[in-house]
């Protein structure tokens, strides 16, 4: 059995260790719906906007549409970005297409975004709409079968536990991220129940305490959405993971 001073010993080693592994923490830089802040969100120009500012990797949002297909696009409704008026769920693609998103740009579908991402950095495909899991397993096994990815391109995350769960179900290799605007710890607790170790957490949750804590029990800690400077640094001080902007050249 360890002596009190032994145990103190090694408490005081293992911060040690960790500080020292911190130091030279890099936290990636993920871009929000593409480069949302230069450019229309979830838009093929604005990830290609993205990928010029040297990304780690892009954000983007999928709902699955009335014909199957899986399209890039955050709302449920298209009336805020596009010409048109209803929900997303209920169109063809073939009538998506005909829309403008902001009068000039175009919804693009999952596979149209994986051809210009091309490997060029990690796709992180949030499950916006429902039954969108199956879908989404569907084209990264197709994509990691027949060109060439790895499933390390790859992260699924979602605030709903039911794509989640469905994803886990289907494949237990794609890495998940459990996303929360609300509690880290009950956001902690659902990442146990599909075996990740990756959290999407709103940055007003964060603090240096539960970062660190999060981080010596094995959890990734990814933080969205963080624009201005001052959240920046001192996100990027608390060791993040990663951090979602809009402006990821701020990063």
């Amino acid at each position: 059995m360890l002596s009190i001073i032994n145990f103190v010993t090694l408490v005081v080693f293992l911060i040690l260790f960790y500080n020292i592994i911190m130091e030279d923490f890099k936290t990636l830089k993920f871009g929000h719906r593409g480069a949302k802040g230069y450019l229309a969100e979830n838009t093929i120009e604005s990830i290609q906007k993205a990928l010029k500012l040297g990304v780690d990797g892009i954000e983007i949002d999928v709902h699955k549409c009335k014909s199957g297909e899986l399209v890039v696009f955050h709302d449920f409704t298209l009336d805020r970005l596009t010409n048109g008026i209803g929900e997303i769920a209920t169109f063809t693609l073939q009538e998506l297409k005909e829309l403008f998103i902001l009068k000039q740009f175009k919804i693009p579908t999952l596979i149209e975004v994986l051809e210009v991402i091309n490997k060029k950095c990690i796709l992180n495909i949030e499950l916006k709409g429902i039954n969108t899991a199956e879908e989404t397993v569907k084209t990264i096994e197709s994509y990691i079968e027949n060109q060439h990815w790895n499933y390390n391109n790859f992260l699924v995350s979602s605030f709903q536990k039911k794509e989640l769960e469905a994803v886990y179900n289907l494949n237990k290799n794609i890495e998940l991220g459990v996303l929360t605007k609300a509690n880290l710890e009950e956001a902690i607790d659902f990442a146990k129940s599909i075996n990740t170790k990756t959290i999407h957490a709103n940055f007003s949750l964060l603090s240096k305490n539960n970062v660190e804590k999060a981080h010596l029990n094995g959890y990734k800690i990814n933080t969205w959405t963080v624009n201005t400077l001052q959240a920046i640094n001192r996100l990027k001080s608390y060791n993040v993971d990663a951090i979602i902007s809009d402006f990821p050249d701020r990063i």
